[in-house]
């Protein structure tokens, strides 16, 4: 089973909408799970990850609802306020849905690279544990010195690092020297897992091979397979390459791992992590 741990969908009509923005302009237009089905059939892709997109609990209602009649969706990742109790019954109401999973604050949106530290954040959080529920850190190399303190602050919960960290591979070593430390550190914590995602849109003009290469081998060598999980970051992976091209890349960057080792990158992380 190959699965897609992040994709997105989203309406311009929405009345949250507020990304992407018209100069993205390959991105600006609606994409719901009919695109994605087109693209997922030929690819041998199996199951997805919904991941939210807007900072709104409306959003998460309405990606739960696309879920239940979307046999491919395999789970949801969700927006609740973590900054205080105002959504706690919000988050009760979606961990009651059979396909929600987890949340995601928009953690590289905040310029304060330590917010996810605020004490006000630690009822939600011991909520989000409570629940069985899975934490998506969208981060950059900026923040990872944060959510290092963050994740030895909860040891209990299942984290998962969003697109490697953003990486910036358009710097090339020099982007590399700067992240790839940092994400050593993280890596070091068992209970944190990674996506590899969301790289080919941090590369600009370096998206051959040799240029994703040392990112992909360090994230493997930090990771291991067992908590490294695939994803597409469709439809913003369009800005740098079709779906199939990203899924093809990824494959051919760890094809010299063993089967198994694959297959873990490709589908049975995600699986473990998500609960599919």
């Amino acid at each position: 089973m190959i699965v897609d741990a992040h994709q997105h969908f989203w309406s311009l009509g929405a009345p949250y909408f507020d990304w992407p923005t018209p100069d993205l302009a390959a991105i600006y237009r609606d994409y719901d799970p009919a695109d994605l089905d087109a693209l997922i059939r030929p690819a041998d892709v199996d199951k997805t990850i919904l991941v939210q997109v807007a900072p709104r609990t409306e959003e998460t209602t309405v990606f739960l609802d696309l879920a239940a009649r979307t046999d491919f969706v395999a789970g949801v990742v969700g927006w609740v306020d973590l900054d205080g109790d105002a959504d706690r019954e919000t988050l009760q109401r979606f961990a009651v849905h059979p396909k929600f999973r987890g949340v995601r604050p928009m953690l590289q949106a905040i310029p304060d690279v330590d917010w996810i530290l605020r004490p006000g954040l630690e009822p939600m959080l011991a909520e989000v544990q409570r629940l069985g529920l899975t934490f998506d850190a969208l981060v950059k190399p900026p923040h990872l010195d944060a959510l290092t303190t963050f994740i030895d602050r909860h040891p209990n919960l299942a984290v998962v690092v969003d697109h490697g960290a953003k990486p910036e591979i358009a710097r090339g070593r020099e982007g590399f020297d700067v992240w790839a430390p940092k994400i050593t550190a993280i890596a070091e914590r068992p209970q944190v897992h990674c996506k590899l995602s969301g790289l080919l849109t941090e590369a600009g003009t370096r998206t051959g091979a040799e240029d994703l290469r040392p990112f992909v081998e360090h994230l493997v060598a930090c990771f291991e397979p067992r908590r490294l999980m695939w994803g597409s970051d469709w439809p913003v992976v369009e800005l740098a390459a079709p779906y199939g091209g990203w899924l093809d890349q990824a494959k051919a960057l760890v094809a010299r791992l063993s089967r198994d080792e694959q297959a873990c990158i490709l589908g049975g992380t995600a699986r473990r992590f998500y609960r599919i």
